[in-house]
């Protein structure tokens, strides 16, 4: 919990969070113009600088020419195809060096002038950590790549993309710790109902997000291309042969995803509603009509990728939908559990409805 409210931090942090989240959507582009196994090494200084010179991209070429990738999906590319798959996955990784800076360079001039006192670094820390784990964890995927198959483990690049989730919701909910000054004491605070009802929206939507990169990385979204039917029935005969099939079959995963996503719809909806008796808030309102909203969206968005067997700038809306969906649950969680610890230093006051949005001004204050 932060304890000393600073606008510039504030703004460094939603600046960061917007870096982080441009990152997980360059990513998919990443991912679909299959650019990722291009660079077969990891060098996290050297490898800023791209190839100069003719003889240097005929080395990188001939480092890729022995990935099982060449070998088996493109063993007919050429120097300047090679290039350009290589200069998108360069592009991404100079970005995340960047973005790692962007972190590193504000973090500790604010620590230096202690606008960040040494009580409030526990998130700071864990944002750091989340972003060295998330490079790691990028590096592993990739290596999974290229050994014996031409395309990373679908476990590994999900658990690269729900740790670029994490990090991004810790950067967006200290960024509201720092717009809601003076933060109210929340330790122990009881979780009211709409509270916990826009978690559990929260958590489902985390569950489908983990089946997004399920479908990324095993390709399931050319499975079928049709809607609501897929592979000409509701449940297709093989989508359910084993337990294994829930996270290693590329029908399987896409059946789950596709239906998954009106779970989340219900959630939503359920959520919205549980937090009617605070919409007097306005927080929460925006919050809860960006959520119903932005899952419609979702959902529309998902059916059109399919119908059109994953066409780039829908795929890619698709994902940059999921990212502002799971943005406004941060924010209105964030929001709703200001005013559970509200409640909980301020049990006496009996606000009448309609003077909710006074009490609520009254935390921010």
């Amino acid at each position: 919990m932060v304890t000393t409210p600073d606008r510039a931090v504030m703004r460094w942090l939603f600046a960061f969070s917007g870096v982080v989240a441009a990152l997980i959507v360059f990513g998919g582009f990443v991912r679909l113009t299959r650019s990722g196994l291009s660079i077969v090494e990891w060098k996290p200084v050297t490898g800023v600088v791209p190839p100069i010179g003719e003889q240097a991209w005929h080395d990188a070429f001939a480092a890729y020419r022995r990935s099982p990738e060449f070998l088996i999906v493109n063993s007919s590319m050429t120097l300047d195809e090679f290039q350009r798959i290589f200069l998108i996955e360069w592009l991404h990784r100079l970005i995340a060096r960047l973005a790692g800076f962007a972190f590193l360079i504000p973090f500790a001039v604010f620590v230096a002038r202690r606008r960040i006192p040494r009580r409030d670094l526990g998130p700071y820390l864990a944002m750091g950590s989340l972003f060295v784990l998330q490079a790691v964890a990028g590096w592993v995927m990739v290596a999974s790549g290229l050994e014996s198959r031409p395309s990373v483990s679908h476990i590994n690049l999900s658990v690269h993309l729900l740790l670029a989730f994490t990090l991004f919701a810790l950067a967006l909910w200290t960024a509201l710790e720092h717009r809601s000054a003076p933060v109210v004491p929340r330790r122990g605070a009881v979780w009211s109902r709409s509270s916990r009802l826009v978690a559990g929206f929260v958590a489902v939507l985390a569950v489908q997000i983990l089946y997004g990169g399920f479908t990324a990385g095993l390709k399931a979204g050319w499975v079928s291309n049709t809607w609501p039917l897929m592979l000409g029935a509701v449940v297709p005969e093989t989508a359910f042969g084993s337990v294994a099939d829930l996270v290693e079959s590329p029908i399987t995963v896409m059946w789950i995803h596709r239906w998954l996503a009106f779970a989340v719809a219900a959630m939503a909806v359920v959520s919205a509603l549980g937090a009617r008796e605070r919409r007097a808030d306005t927080d929460v309102r925006r919050g809860t009509d960006a959520i119903v909203g932005l899952v419609c969206v979702q959902i529309l968005l998902g059916i059109a990728t399919v119908m059109t067997s994953v066409n780039m700038a829908l795929a890619l809306s698709h994902q940059a939908a999921a990212i502002a969906l799971f943005a406004s649950g941060v924010f209105t969680l964030h929001r709703l559990r200001s005013l559970d610890g509200f409640a909980a230093v301020a049990p006496p006051l009996h606000d009448a409805p309609g003077d909710m949005s006074s009490t609520a001004g009254a935390a921010r204050r």
